[in-house]
């Protein structure tokens, strides 16, 4: 009878065990997800920092949240994101050095370069004003918008699911 019982308790915790990381693992994928649609609710845009013209403020691989709004209401030090010109459509994030309604332009520099950018920012290249910065957590997002990454959130819920499918069996014996 002894042993039973020692069985049992050995089964319980495993059965716990399993349980719990099921949970976490949904959990987890769900808060990574949630990064990602949440912000695009509220009017956001997201985008993963490639370079380290910024740094060490805004390391390579952070997550960018950017939100919209009047050119002209931008002051010095703010950090906003822009399009390279028009018709390349890359991304820049650089602070503002000066912003002149008058001309529609902003000057820009980044944290790490020496020197302000070479070119006045026109109005129309304006994304939005970095509202938040995450540290290294835009390279793991990128990776989960990509294809592979889709597959691999699944296979961990799924997998999370047949942990917790598992500790609610062992649980019921």
């Amino acid at each position: 009878m002894g042993k039973r019982k020692g069985k049992k308790r050995k089964t319980n915790v495993f059965a716990k065990i399993c349980s719990m990381t099921g949970t976490a693992m949904i959990v987890i994928v769900i808060l990574l997800c949630s990064l990602l649609v949440l912000p695009g609710v509220f009017g956001f845009h997201m985008y993963n920092v490639l370079s380290g013209s910024m740094e060490p403020s805004i390391p390579v691989g952070s997550l960018l949240y950017v939100q919209g709004g009047s050119p002209e209401d931008v002051v010095e030090e703010d950090v906003v994101a822009f399009y390279s010109s028009p018709e390349e459509g890359g991304i820049i994030t650089h602070r503002v050095v000066k912003n002149n309604v008058v001309s529609g332009t902003f000057r820009t520099k980044g944290d790490a370069n020496e020197k302000e950018d070479p070119t006045p920012v026109p109005y129309e290249n304006y994304i939005g004003r970095v509202a938040l910065s995450i540290p290294y957590i835009g390279k793991l997002l990128t990776i989960m918008t990509s294809l592979y990454g889709k597959i691999a959130a699944a296979c961990v819920v799924v997998l999370g699911l047949v942990l917790n499918l598992i500790g609610t069996s062992l649980q019921n014996r």
